[in-house]
């Protein structure tokens, strides 16, 4: 997140799981544009008028047909499974596909590095949309990956998992819906105003540093120290600011590590969502089974290894 990130250099360690965002492109015969969202509904507007205007509505669809200044007609249905407000980096998930599809149909060629940086630029700087790098990166490359971001740009190192450690990892995560979905741009912003007051600088510090950490567990396969870890980290993320939890979500988290949760946190920027947890190997149910008394609706995923793909298929 900036400012942090290019001025002292950000870290992420993530992976992407199985819910995807789907963007179908049809061409038309004439010079217009209609879309239809599963989650935002519909939007026409016609193309030979100059750019599209940013306006609050289906902006992520505008955005990337301006950058590409497409004037042919086309269709276009998009459907996620991410929920808006979810914290799984819906949005940028969203757009990545959009990006992906419109390369696809123009026949432009883009490295994983081109799609990711157009995608923050769009969403993030044009759209104005707050937020930080790695939501995009991971959506373009897929899997496992260790991030390093600053004032140069990103880097992305695929991180190589025993496969013995991947599944061991799989069978002891445990994914739950909280039923809170958040704003996460007043959290993000309370977050930077800390960060300028230099009210968070520690916690910020030791995030990146426990990010390596977890590099360094995972590609060891070591699954207990990266559930200690991802403990620890829970513990620095409610410093960022004081909205990124709330007494539901401390209290969900007390019984799921009184049940047999090693570590866990709240995706995204926090205040609601999803929540994910390491468990210890004999002890997912028992955890799964305790949440699910407090409301929260434990969410079957499977982790995915490969980023954005796109396809032609003669539907019409």
């Amino acid at each position: 997140m900036d400012p942090y990130a290019s001025q002292k250099g950000g870290a992420v360690f993530n992976t992407t799981i199985n819910r995807y965002a789907y963007c179908t492109i049809t061409p038309t015969d004439d010079h217009s544009m209609s879309v239809h969202s599963a989650d935002y509904g519909k939007y026409e507007a016609p193309l030979d008028g100059g750019p599209l205007p940013l306006d609050g509505n289906m902006d992520l669809i505008k955005a990337v047909t301006n950058h590409f200044e497409v004037t042919d007609g086309f269709k276009m249905f998009l459907q996620s499974e991410a929920p808006p407000g979810s914290g799984l980096g819906g949005s940028s998930t969203v757009i990545v596909s959009i990006i992906s599809a419109m390369c696809e149909w123009q026949g432009i060629r883009m490295t994983s590095d081109e799609m990711a940086k157009l995608a923050y630029k769009l969403e993030r700087e044009d759209i104005g949309l707050k937020g930080g790098k790695q939501d995009q990166y991971a959506a373009v490359f897929g899997g496992f990956n260790y991030m390093k971001f600053g004032s140069h740009g990103v880097d992305v190192n695929r991180v190589r998992i025993p496969y013995d450690a991947v599944n061991e990892l799989q069978y002891r995560s445990l994914l739950c819906y909280i039923g809170q979905t958040r704003e996460s741009a007043t959290i993000i912003e309370s977050q930077v105003s800390k960060y300028n007051k230099g009210q968070n600088m520690e916690a910020l510090d030791k995030t990146k540093a426990l990010a390596q950490n977890m590099y360094f567990a995972m590609e060891k396969g070591d699954i207990n120290t990266a559930g200690e870890i991802l403990d620890e980290a829970w513990v620095y993320k409610k410093q960022f600011s004081s909205k990124v939890t709330n007494p539901l979500i401390d209290s969900m988290y007390k019984v799921a590590k009184d049940a047999g949760a090693i570590g866990g946190k709240v995706s995204g920027a926090g205040g609601g969502g999803f929540m994910y947890f390491i468990c210890e190997y004999d002890r997912k149910y028992d955890v799964a089974k305790e949440l699910g008394k407090m409301g929260a609706k434990v969410t079957d995923f499977m982790f995915e290894p490969q980023g954005v793909i796109s396809w032609r298929y003669p539907n019409e």
